[in-house]
């Protein structure tokens, strides 16, 4: 079952469109990252799955819910943290607790009691007082204990430090083991996610990059490496040939290298051998970031008529 399905989902701001024919899926279970640069259009999607924006085209479901009727029965379901967030921050972090509480039935006291101590945050201290790392724990520890099927984080790690950030993200670990929930967690972050998330959507300008998961993702990029010795003449047109999985190709002296989008290493050094009868092939595993940002120049590449 999957918790959020956009089919076609648009929003345009006059002649601007933030999102474009977006059609992605959240299963259930799940940990999903939505990636993208600044501007990408991340947060105007979020909007529209939780009903803050209305789409001019398309469809978002939420829960089962067409996102534009969700109802008080679907948000007691969600827990929403956006770095924008406005917050009472006369509050103390116990007022804030004690304000949200009965709004959740499934609120957990034992939860909010264990996340509030993990998270070691002061309770008699006003939000206006805490730091930014602090303040977005409050605000999760607000959002998880009552336990919800859907947690949405949008940049929740935008200006933290990098302390805040590591304990923000331990606190988002911890807090996993301690509920079934699905989380779609929106940021330009990515070393940040690579280690909690199993599933990633990439946007650009609003348009669908790609949609699999990260473990699959992970696998099929790598950074190979040829030693030849010496280039066979037919190696001077291999250029022209080369197959579309092959991205970023580069060759100097002895040495050629490119980006595999499609790897399987023994259908890769074959390919390899095929054109560089007598090449060393060296395959390097790549992360998240160094892929995210692959595919961005890639995109680039593509918008400008530029092969790869």
């Amino acid at each position: 079952m999957n918790l959020i399905e956009t089919d076609h989902l648009s929003r345009r701001y006059w002649r601007t469109e933030a999102v474009h024919d977006l059609s992605f899926s959240v299963p259930e279970g799940s940990v999903c990252a939505l990636l993208g640069a600044n501007g990408a259009g991340k947060t105007t999607t979020l909007k529209l799955l939780m009903n803050l924006l209305t789409p001019s085209a398309g469809t978002a479901r939420v829960l089962g819910v067409d996102a534009r009727h969700l109802s008080e029965r679907e948000f007691r379901q969600i827990g929403y943290v956006s770095e924008n967030q406005s917050q009472p921050l006369w509050m103390t972090v116990r007022q804030l607790l004690d304000f949200c509480r009965p709004f959740y039935p499934t609120w957990d006291r034992e939860l909010e009691a264990k996340l509030q101590r993990d998270f070691d945050l002061p309770l008699d201290r006003k939000l206006s007082q805490l730091s930014r790392g602090m303040l977005m724990k409050a605000v999760l520890l607000s959002s998880l204990a009552y336990r919800p099927k859907l947690l949405v984080l949008d940049e929740p790690f935008s200006g933290l430090d990098p302390l805040a950030r590591h304990e923000f993200i331990g606190g988002l670990i911890e807090a996993a083991r301690l509920g079934e929930w699905t989380v779609l967690v929106s940021s330009h972050d990515i070393d940040d996610v690579e280690r909690l998330v199993d599933r990633t959507v990439v946007i650009d300008a609003g348009r669908l990059v790609l949609e699999e998961s990260t473990e699959a993702l992970l696998r099929r990029f790598r950074r190979i490496e040829l030693e030849v010795g010496e280039f066979p003449t037919s190696a001077l047109s291999a250029e022209l040939l080369l197959p579309a999985s092959w991205w970023e190709y580069e060759q100097e002296g002895a040495r050629a290298k490119f980006i595999e989008s499609a790897y399987e290493p023994a259908v890769t050094e074959a390919a390899c051998l095929v054109r560089f009868p007598s090449a060393r092939v060296t395959a390097h595993a790549m992360t998240l970031r160094e892929i995210f940002i692959c595919l961005a120049r890639q995109g680039r590449r593509a918008a400008k008529g530029v092969a790869a």
